[in-house]
């Protein structure tokens, strides 16, 4: 009888427990973590992400759900129009929909994304208001020094920086570093701002501050400078003062190959003959832009047999250049263009067996090449200007010199 008593008790102790750990079980609610995207509470709502599509309007987008108090879309467009232009929005762009928990469906507010910073709310739960925002960032500052291993821009992915500073730096030294021509154990380091979203998330280099370039051997500084008030862009300058422009950008593309050199005796690829070949080919995808790599007039576009769709611009009495195989023409004859200048598009007329443009140089009426060419620089800077810019440029000069000969010491 004693046992029976201490078994039943035993018994009752364990069911006990049992029921107080379902308890437990019961009241413990993972409770779902609050989100927030936009100043929207997402628990708060039925979300739906989408992109703009081509033939999409602000009105198809909104007939697809009922709005409150039976608004009319003409309305809603009418009452936004001072605040965002609804016929600006772009194929491509993507756009979040809040809907009402309650009322299925029911459009509570719609969110335009513009980039990856800025958007547009249209909100409309108590009235229709119109919000344009950005996201907050901060803007982070660095120096990035290296070594070039294979590709510049393999190079600065390397160092964590974004690929498109490649293309920053290509145009701060187009007139004085071939790109097509930089090689393993050339040397950069560059001093930069870069933007974050919210402290973490990337978002690109916002400006250069300085950069150091070292090609063969040659050292070449750049700062950005402007010697106008109201001057809407920097341009470059070396450590003495010196424009870093010259007559001429060193090609006519960014950063594509050399595929055929100038030459007396060539192969034709086409004509299959050896003959002279008075120009440079600079292989690049069909429908790149080709740039005029000095000022100048148009003299002459056209077509012929051999040169396929093609440009010649007079830059003075001395030069002149031509661009052959376009798939596009974009200039007329006579027309002033900048260098620079979009003047074409990369294709493959005439005698071609690719997609390429072949560039001819002319100096005093002759065809010459111009990678063995010393071209002509721009204008220095002017004395006036040149003692507040060398006070300016001091401090980060002798911060790059610090980082390079810190990192390349051993080299």
């Amino acid at each position: 009888m004693k046992y029976l008593v201490l078994a039943i008790i035993f018994v009752t102790f364990l069911t006990s427990c049992n029921s107080k750990d379902e308890k437990e079980k019961v009241t413990t609610i993972k409770k779902e973590p609050i989100v927030k995207e936009y100043g929207f509470n997402i628990n708060d709502f039925n979300v739906v992400r989408d992109t703009i599509r081509s033939g999409d309007t602000f009105g198809k987008i909104l007939e697809k759900y009922p709005l409150k108090d039976s608004l009319r879309i003409y309305e809603v467009t009418q009452k936004v129009k001072d605040s965002f232009n609804v016929r600006r929005i772009k194929a491509g762009k993507p756009y979040i929909l809040f809907l009402d928990k309650k009322k299925p469906n029911t459009l509570q507010a719609l969110v335009y994304i513009e980039d990856r910073i800025s958007y547009t709310v249209v909100d409309f739960r108590d009235s229709i208001a119109v919000y344009n925002k950005k996201k907050p960032t901060t803007i982070k500052r660095r120096i990035v020094a290296a070594e070039i291993e294979g590709s510049l821009s393999e190079t600065l992915s390397k160092a964590g920086v974004s690929a498109g500073l490649a293309n920053n730096l290509a145009n701060i030294y187009a007139y004085t570093v071939d790109f097509f021509k930089i090689q393993k154990g050339d040397k950069f380091a560059v001093t930069i701002n870069e933007r974050f979203i919210e402290d973490s998330i990337y978002v690109g280099v916002e400006s250069i501050e300085a950069s150091y370039f070292e090609h063969k051997g040659k050292k070449i500084f750049a700062f950005p400078y402007k010697i106008k008030e109201d001057q809407k862009y920097s341009d470059y300058y070396d450590e003495n003062g010196k424009g870093l422009k010259s007559m001429f950008l060193k090609a006519p593309l960014d950063y594509f190959r050399i595929s055929s050199r100038f030459s007396g005796r060539r192969f034709h690829p086409v004509q299959m003959r050896f003959k002279a070949h008075n120009g440079t080919d600079y292989a690049a995808p069909h429908g790149t832009p080709i740039k005029t790599t000095a000022s100048g007039v148009v003299e002459r576009t056209g077509y012929t047999s051999g040169n396929g769709n093609f440009v010649k611009v007079r830059h003075n009495a001395t030069y002149a250049t031509q661009y052959l195989h376009m798939s596009k023409i974009l200039v007329r004859n006579g027309q002033r263009v900048t260098q620079g200048q979009v003047i074409g598009k990369v294709g493959s007329t005439g005698l071609a067996t690719g997609p390429h443009v072949c560039y001819r140089f002319w100096k005093n009426g002759v065809q010459v090449d111009p990678l063995r060419l010393k071209l002509p620089n721009a204008e220095p800077m002017n004395e006036s200007h040149k003692k507040n810019y060398l006070a300016h440029i001091a401090p980060l000069k002798r911060e790059l010199d610090s980082i390079t000969e810190a990192k390349f010491k051993e080299k």
